[in-house]
């Protein structure tokens, strides 16, 4: 099992330019299989940005992924090319403005933040969580987050909704689809029922599962009911 940083995240290093490009991250899946999992299809989980890398990676190479669990990632709301100009000028604005996260006095300062954000997360998994996602600084005093603030950029290309739809329609692999029956990410992100139906119908062989008691974070939430679910699903 393989479990990597994203680019620009965790001890993974930051990228070489202000800005990350989605399709990078596919690029980094492909390479890391290549490496890995060179002579048969891969399983691959993943959660929110990384459902999303998981599930255009499986319509762009169907012949690499032999089955794939996508933890609550809906893709965006379809962009409106109107807006480009905004979008493009907002990107500009933001380049020329210098970027940070907040820091923190303490890893528990950091670990009361994340269950503020999710209060469904015990103590002692915001504790674990707080001492990977952040960092002591070199200097000693205060804990930063394992993130390149370049990520806070608002990215200018547009997300088109009809080219994601193509790549999940040549998804081959059987497909988990698993959403937290409390989660308020389709609102957030501006989905209804029938856009969430109307993209889980893109592929060919799709499980829906809904676990109770979790929200967006479902493998902070609920750990041995999404484990269940996925060694279910890799049984059949």
């Amino acid at each position: 099992m393989i479990a990597p940083d994203w680019r620009g995240y965790g001890l993974t290093e930051h990228g070489r330019s202000d800005c990350y490009w989605f399709p990078d991250y596919l690029a980094d899946l492909d390479a890391l299989l290549a490496h890995f999992e060179p002579d048969r299809p891969a399983t691959l989980v993943g959660h929110s940005m990384g459902g999303n890398v998981a599930c255009l990676y499986a319509g762009a190479r169907p012949e690499r992924v032999g089955a794939l669990v996508n933890l609550e990632g809906f893709g965006l709301a379809a962009s409106d090319s109107a807006r480009a100009p905004e979008r493009l000028a907002k990107w500009l604005d933001e380049l020329a403005r210098a970027r940070a996260f907040r820091e923190y006095a303490s890893f528990a300062e950091l670990a009361a933040r994340l269950r503020a954000e999710n209060p469904r997360l015990s103590s002692g998994r915001a504790e674990y969580l707080a001492r990977h996602w952040g960092a002591m600084r070199a200097e000693g005093a205060g804990v930063r987050l394992r993130a390149d603030p370049a990520h806070k950029i608002v990215n200018p290309v547009p997300y088109r909704l009809a080219e994601a739809e193509a790549c999940w329609r040549s998804v081959r692999a059987p497909v988990l689809w698993v959403e937290g029956a409390e989660s308020d990410t389709p609102r957030r992100l501006g989905l209804g029922d029938a856009d969430l139906a109307a993209r889980r119908a893109c592929f060919a062989d799709l499980t829906l599962r809904v676990l109770p008691g979790a929200g967006h974070m479902i493998h902070h939430d609920q750990p041995e009911a999404l484990a269940r679910a996925i060694e279910d699903f890799l049984r059949t």
